[in-house]
């Protein structure tokens, strides 16, 4: 009785893990499933920063398999935008921005654009 259980806590616990970066699809059917799969998969870099000072940008999350290029993810009050094979190097600059929208409009803005 106590390895049927053991057995059927480790299968849901391990079922319940979330996804190797490496495996989620390359198209998505809707923003929401992208925004879902991408949030809960496994990283090697997970990043955030305070966007407390930004007017529009409310969120901003970076998210890398390889520590390379990775997916960037801007929340407003309105919606969430996601940008795909973002350079480390841009999302590090991101960061340090003066103003987040400013450097968005200039670096990122229909550069990295996840098309659906």
């Amino acid at each position: 009785m106590n390895k049927l259980l053991i057995s059927t806590l480790l299968f849901f616990i391990l079922s319940c893990k979330s996804q190797n970066c490496e495996q989620l699809p390359q198209t998505y059917l809707s923003y929401s499933e992208a925004l879902s799969k991408i949030t809960n998969a496994s990283f090697e870099v997970s990043d955030s920063v305070n966007t407390s000072s930004s007017s529009w940008i409310k969120k901003a999350k970076f998210y890398s398999c390889d520590s390379a290029k990775g997916f960037l993810v801007l929340e407003t009050s309105k919606d969430a935008y996601i940008f795909k094979d973002v350079p480390i190097q841009v999302w590090n600059k991101f960061k340090k921005a003066n103003s987040f929208g400013s450097f968005y409009n200039q670096k990122i803005k229909g550069k990295y654009q996840l098309v659906i």
